[in-house]
This record gives structure tokens, sequence and C-alpha cells, in this order.
């Protein structure tokens, strides 16, 4: 009998991703068929043998593989163990048809850096409350993808506007608790989503995704202070659910929220033994500018 793949399938709440699909195959091989979205492939174990518009190409745990839409392929492992693959769907929004050919040419693509995004923003998608980043993340990497398209990846230029980059973050700040997607603010600011995160990061030497979390945190770590349940806190501060604050708590000031609320003195004044001061700093209106946007992104 054959063996039951393990798949993962889901659809986030992010424009320009149609669906997001993990699987482990060992037996099951894919007839030719098309799909109507870009297939951004990463193999994490194992390798894929498959044919492309009657070539023969291969996807391997080191690269990056993108099928454009329409254009018929197959696919099967390359080895009897089987293979193990993330995927991301991307509609027509984020690659143009005018890349189709050069994706059909040449769909491998061997960029360390690319997959290492690829495989961020994977992570991120995998989390409910993550738009702002997975948003981010995924401009990056479109962009890094018709740059190869286009014969022209390299390392792009650091930029400057403090202008712009103040007016997103008084935006932020404005919208912190209902959110902000990157596309709204590329709206309302009239600039491109890649270049906001740019010139945000240079001049504050965090992503904006950073700083939306840390208003968000700073927040909450005052509603607990006052009170209120850790649930009510993260729904208040503009986190997803209470596990989305949790995620983030901790992440920044090393503890739970509950065992924040409980760590101040007892009722009657004498210290709670054993209680630690926290450690982590409320974000503010100055930020020291440092480092490379794309690092920032990078290492949340």
């Amino acid at each position: 009998m054959p063996a039951r793949p393990d798949i993962s399938a889901w659809r986030p709440p992010v424009r320009g991703v149609t669906e997001v699909f993990h699987a482990r195959f060992t037996e099951h091989a894919y007839p030719m068929h098309t799909h109507e979205s870009w297939t951004l492939l990463l193999v994490d174990d194992g390798a894929v043998r498959y044919d492309l518009d009657r070539h023969e190409h291969g996807a391997l745990e080191s690269t990056v593989t993108l099928l454009p839409p329409h254009v018929p392929h197959n696919g099967c492992s390359a080895t009897p163990r089987g293979f193990r693959k993330r995927v991301i769907y991307l509609d027509s929004t984020q690659l143009g048809d005018d890349l189709v050919g050069p994706a059909v040419d040449a769909p491998v693509l061997d960029d360390p850096a690319l997959r290492e995004r690829i495989h961020l923003l994977h992570v991120c998608l995998a989390f409910p409350g993550e738009e702002l980043e997975a948003e981010s993340r995924l401009a990056f990497v479109t962009e890094r993808l018709r740059d190869h398209l286009r014969g022209r990846a390299g390392t792009r230029r650091a930029v400057r506007d403090p202008e712009l980059a103040r007016r997103l973050r008084e935006l932020l700040d404005e919208r912190f608790v209902a959110g902000l997607t990157l596309r709204e603010a590329s709206d309302l600011l009239h600039a491109h989503p890649t270049h906001l995160v740019r010139v945000f990061g240079r001049a504050f030497g965090m992503a904006p995704h950073q700083y939306l979390t840390g208003r968000r945190v700073d927040l909450a770590r005052r509603l607990l202070l006052q009170g209120v349940p850790p649930r009510a806190a993260a729904a208040a501060a503009g986190f997803h659910d209470q596990p989305h604050l949790t995620r983030h708590f901790r992440r920044v000031l090393g503890t739970t929220p509950g065992h924040y609320a409980r760590s101040g003195p007892a009722a009657d004044g004498r210290a709670v033994p054993g209680r630690r001061e926290p450690g982590a700093a409320c974000l503010t209106g100055r930020l020291p500018p440092s480092g490379a946007t794309e690092n920032a992104l990078r290492n949340r």
C-alpha cells in the first residue's frame, strides 16, 4: 500500500500569495499539469526531477525553482527515498507575463541569499498576525526574482530618505493597534514597498514590522501591569491572539506575559523571592540609525 503523504496547505491573508503547500512524498509522481499561479519551490530534502516545456530539469536542496503559470510540467523524486518540499504560489500581480519566457528558459536559481529570504517568508507565513512582515519579505523575494529573470541580479545600493522614513514611522504610530499592511503604506505614502522598507531600516535600524511589534509589546506590558488579563491585553494591543502576544513578548522581554504581570512586589510590600527586573527596553520615538534594511529584515 502506498505511503500516505505528509502535507500541509493553507491560504494566508497576504496579498499576492494564493497558497502555501508543504509536503513530504516518497512514492507520489506528479503527472503533466499546469498552474494559474507562479510556483516558487524549495526542496528541503532529496531531489525532484521534472520536465518543463519538454526539457528535463532538477530541483535540489541548495537551489530555488520558479515555474511560470500555464506552462505544463510534471515531477517525481529523483531518488528512492523521496523528497520534502515547500511551495509558495504567487499570483500574477507579483511577477508579470513578460517574465514567463525567461522562467521557462532558466527555472533554477542558484542564489543562497534568495533561498534564505524564501525560507524566512515561509516561517512568518505559518503564523497569523504577521502580515506586515510577510508582505515585506515577499516584496524583497519578488524583487530579487525579477532581477534574476531580467539579468540584473546583484546587490542594490543603500538609499536614504529620512523624511519618508519619518512619515512611515508616524503612520505606524497611528495604526500599530489596528494594523497596517505594506500595500496600504505604499499607497498612502506614494512609495514602492521595498523602497519604504529600505529607507525605514536605513533611518531607524530595524524593519517596519519590528517597530510595529515593539509598539504593541510596549502597550501590552503597560496593560498587564494595570491588571489587564493577558488575553484582553493581547486584543487591546493589536495582537492576533494570546499566543501571538506570548511569542513576541517572550522574544522581546525574555518571559511570558503572565509571569511578567505577576513579577511585582507582594501585596504586603515585601519583595517577591527570585524576582528579576525585566530587561528589555521600550521603543521610543528616537531610534539610532544603523545597518542595512535587508539585514534588519532578515534578523528579527
